[in-house]
């Protein structure tokens, strides 16, 4: 697997971690930086060309690494035809691959330590969207609001 991984300061240590154990895996790990720390710098340079690297490389995932990853998943989700989700347990990781087709995974590095978020990125890795025709049917919905900017109708009552 292709993964593309970026993050800020807070994130910085995690992210290395993360290259390395990627990397051990066997994926194809690219980092995006940042390569030295800084405590003042901003994560949405990191995250937006991790999530643009991750829509112009079809079938590579991405990793966005931040204090909390709320920021950084809502910086991914400015890219066009990027979904990003928020991986706050392992089961969230999977549902927002299998459901929502994510390629795209924020994660907070204060929120979990160092073995508990591994385990977050693993699983969503490891997980395969699920082909069933509610999920692509939203996924669906949702890239034509993105490409046409009409909102899905809502239903009658």
């Amino acid at each position: 697997m292709r993964v593309y991984l970026g993050s800020d300061h807070a994130g910085f240590e995690l992210k290395n971690h993360l290259v390395r154990h990627l990397g051990e895996q066997g994926h194809e790990v690219t980092d995006i930086g940042p390569f030295v720390y800084d405590a003042a710098d901003d994560y949405p340079a990191f995250c937006v060309e991790t999530a643009r690297r991750v829509a112009a490389d079809e079938g590579s995932l991405g990793i966005v690494i931040g204090g909390s990853g709320n920021g950084e998943q809502i910086a991914a989700n400015k890219v066009p035809g990027i979904r990003a989700g928020l991986g706050w347990s392992v089961e969230t990781a999977q549902l927002t691959r299998q459901h929502n087709h994510a390629q795209v995974l924020g994660v907070g590095a204060r929120m979990h330590s160092e073995e508990q978020a591994t385990e977050i990125v693993d699983a969503f890795l490891a997980t395969p969207v699920d082909p069933d025709e509610r999920h692509a049917r939203r996924v669906r919905q949702l890239l034509d609001y993105e490409r046409t900017g009409t909102p899905p109708a809502l239903p009658e009552a």
